[in-house]
């Protein structure tokens, strides 16, 4: 069985949007597309029991797949205030260079950096990617940079675990992407692209059917995650000030970008986290909207008291760590970055709490305290 309304269509599109890559870049989006394409008969067969098994009709299954392939866009999540190894934050840089840059150039991780030859980051990509950037031609620019499929919609993004703030780039973007189905270190089975999707979508719609939840949404239903990507990624964006966060820590259909992200030509919206609004870092934020034309957003942030922060979620050392960064009883995302940022630039102020990469991944895992725990920001003003 061939799902053919959408199959022409992305032909033409991948190969207008492909134009531009590398050879090493092309090469992993032709590996990804050849393992998903080993795996269509069964994700198609999967597809048509379970959209039976549900009753939902198959053309409006077909159509949901039109709406992801002209309106989906990818998120990408990171901390605007994060310093890289010469002392400038990550805002400070995107608005001086104009484009997003992976860890291999950045060599800025909120916790261990692994993007080096022979390490971790590098074993995984070229397992995932058949060798494509361990050529010898291949340079560190052209290595993918991570995000995720942004198909429900939450106010703080689809992978918020990554980061406080997110960039929401064009639907065209996502056609020289590849997709896996949950963290790409995992190695997860499901792998695919907009050229052999069906991978993707098989495994959303069975997770949906064995645990009426995924991608964070609970209580979903494959009748109702049909009907919203139907009509809603189809609508203007919603003012995410308005909209409860979601917290979704842990499920995500991750996305790899291959090729340039451009500011300028790639990114239509950044949803920021509102406690930088004043600040030096919201203030770049700004700028950078202005500057690469990008629509600005705030959630409506995280923030929590100290004496409400737990010791049995991310470990024992949180509740300590939480009150020593505080301000007037509470955290937030900027305070957590003004942390990391003391942190650099002096690392032994700190070694009470072990060493820079200890403490740093100490400030990560209670960034996903913060998000799993936080309630609005507006609560805590003063």
């Amino acid at each position: 069985m061939e799902w053919k309304g959408y199959a022409n269509a992305n032909k033409i599109r991948e190969s207008q949007f492909t134009e531009e890559l590398s050879e090493s870049q092309l090469s992993a989006l032709e590996y990804v597309t050849d393992y998903a394409r080993t795996r269509k008969s069964e994700a198609v067969q999967t597809i048509h029991e379970i959209l039976q098994m549900s009753n939902v009709d198959r053309e409006e299954f077909e159509d949901a797949m039109v709406k992801i392939m002209s309106h989906a866009k990818i998120a990408l999540h990171f901390h605007p205030d994060r310093l890289d190894p010469v002392k400038k934050s990550v805002a400070e840089a995107l608005l001086e260079q104009g484009v997003y840059k992976s860890q291999f150039e950045t060599l800025l991780s909120s916790g261990s950096v692994s993007a080096y030859p022979g390490g971790p980051r590098d074993l995984w990509e070229e397992r995932l990617f058949g060798g494509a950037y361990q050529q010898e031609s291949a340079s560190n620019s052209e290595r993918p940079k991570y995000g995720a499929l942004d198909l429900m919609l939450h106010s703080d993004g689809p992978a918020p675990r990554f980061g406080s703030c997110y960039f929401l780039l064009s639907p065209e973007v996502s056609y020289r992407s590849t997709y896996t189905y949950m963290d790409s270190h995992q190695n997860p089975v499901p792998k695919g692209t907009y050229a052999e999707f069906d991978d993707m979508m098989a495994a959303l719609l069975e997770e949906i059917f064995l645990r009426d939840s995924a991608l964070g949404e609970k209580d979903l239903q494959s009748q109702k995650l049909v009907d919203h990507l139907r009509v809603n990624l189809t609508m203007p964006f919603s003012d995410p000030s308005k909209c409860e966060a979601k917290r979704n820590l842990n499920h995500y259909i991750e996305a790899q970008v291959h090729g340039n992200i451009r500011l300028k030509e790639d990114v239509e919206i950044l949803v920021a986290d509102p406690s930088f609004k004043g600040t030096p870092t919201g203030q770049v934020l700004e700028q950078i909207c202005l500057q690469y034309a990008i629509q600005l957003y705030w959630h409506m942030g995280f923030a929590m008291w100290v004496d409400e922060v737990p010791s049995d979620f991310r470990g024992p050392t949180m509740p300590s760590l939480a009150k020593r960064i505080a301000h007037h009883g509470y955290i937030d995302a900027s305070m957590i970055g003004s942390a990391a940022m003391h942190l650099k630039h002096d690392p032994s102020a700190w070694r009470d709490r072990g060493t820079e990469k200890d403490v740093l991944q100490e400030l990560k895992l209670l960034w996903h305290v913060l998000v799993r725990y936080g309630k609005p920001l507006r609560n805590f003003k003063l």
